[in-house]
């Protein structure tokens, strides 16, 4: 109990006062108890699915940062809190917006106010662009977990020593999701592919672009150990981590308008989430967890793949956000289980293997 109160005491507050800010917007905007309790249940509804749909990112998240320099693990945590809550939870929409419309910032924000429907669909219309982007992305992070060359350990281990078999081929991982991709944009119309596998090919260009500065930043590092100095960077994994959390927050926000178009709610809600996720990962890197429960990554990062076609997926069809936050909980609860049989029957050994980069 002290350890959970250590680590979610501040996202508890948070959630105090975002529920505070609903119930206090809900009446004076309504003056009905009833319309009131519609609003806060709606932003617990929202809390719970952001969480649900983001677990996994919270594994990934402690993946990277457990491997990353003190100081930038606390840059993450505080500035990328900012971005997370603020930037994609009430920013981002807001932007789409203002693209899509061609419009001004400040007329978003009053359309999103004062003309909810239209909002919703502009954002909704901008639906094809986000899972191109989006899905390519995570499909990219989870496929590069099981395609490293060294990973010894194996939860599905048929599946995955099989996909281990083809490591050293290069960019086998791009031309798996390149297919999915071009399969997908068959079955749309003419304008509406030319949106997807432009959105989707910048979701690739991105991925590599993030891992291409890690890399130049870890090869400076290395060239300064190398003569005697003491730095470590961790920008390349701060600008990777912002990447996926922006990947991961577009199912999420999406998914949202689902139960309203009310952006104020919507951003409360979603807030409320996203930091239950920021503090999973605390929980999660500072109690060593991952090397607790061998599995666990793999659960996650096949759920980061499962996420990633579904978003792929949604550009032709509507799946709802239920099936994909139900699916990752499914995948990550397996693979816990497996872990602790594991550590059952093998006691005291171990994790030797490096987490992937």
């Amino acid at each position: 109990m002290e350890t959970l109160r250590k680590y979610y005491t501040f996202s508890l507050v948070f959630t105090a006062i975002c529920f505070a800010l609903a119930g206090w917007y809900g009446w004076t905007s309504t003056g009905s108890i009833s319309a009131t309790l519609g609003i806060l249940w709606i932003v617990l509804v929202l809390s719970i699915l952001e969480v649900s749909l983001s677990f996994d990112n919270a594994v990934v998240n402690a993946t990277v940062l457990r491997d990353m320099d003190p100081v930038w693990q606390q840059r993450f945590l505080t500035i990328g809190i900012l971005i997370a809550v603020f930037g994609m939870r009430i920013v981002f929409p807001i932007a789409i917006v203002a693209i899509a419309a061609k419009i001004g910032p400040m007329e978003a924000i009053n359309l999103s106010l004062n003309d909810p429907k239209e909002y919703e669909r502009l954002v909704s219309d901008a639906h094809i662009g986000i899972a191109g982007f989006g899905g390519a992305f995570l499909a990219m992070v989870g496929l590069t977990f099981f395609f490293e060359e060294d990973k010894e350990i194996h939860w599905i281990a048929v599946l995955e020593r099989t996909i281990n078999k083809f490591s050293n081929v290069p960019a086998v991982e791009i031309g798996l999701v390149l297919i999915l991709v071009y399969f997908v944009s068959t079955m749309l119309a003419p304008d509406d592919a030319i949106v997807f596998l432009t959105a989707a090919i910048l979701g690739l260009v991105t991925f590599i672009a993030v891992h291409a500065i890690a890399a130049i930043i870890e090869a400076r590092e290395a060239r300064k150990k190398a003569a005697g100095e003491i730095v470590k960077s961790g920008l390349g994994g701060f600008l990777y981590l912002e990447v996926l959390d922006a990947s991961f927050s577009f199912d999420g926000v999406i998914g949202a308008f689902a139960l309203s178009n009310n952006m104020i709610i919507i951003a409360l809600g979603l807030s409320v989430g996203a930091m239950f996720v920021r503090s999973m990962t605390i929980h999660l890197v500072r109690t060593g967890t991952l090397a607790q429960y061998r599995y666990l990554e793999h659960g996650a990062f096949w759920a980061i793949i499962v996420l990633g076609i579904i978003m792929l997926l949604s550009a032709r069809w509507h799946i709802p956000e239920t099936i994909t936050g139900l699916l990752g909980a499914v995948l990550i609860g397996l693979s816990f289980w497996w872990s602790v049989r594991h550590n059952r029957k093998h006691p005291g050994e171990e994790r030797t293997e490096l987490p992937a980069e």
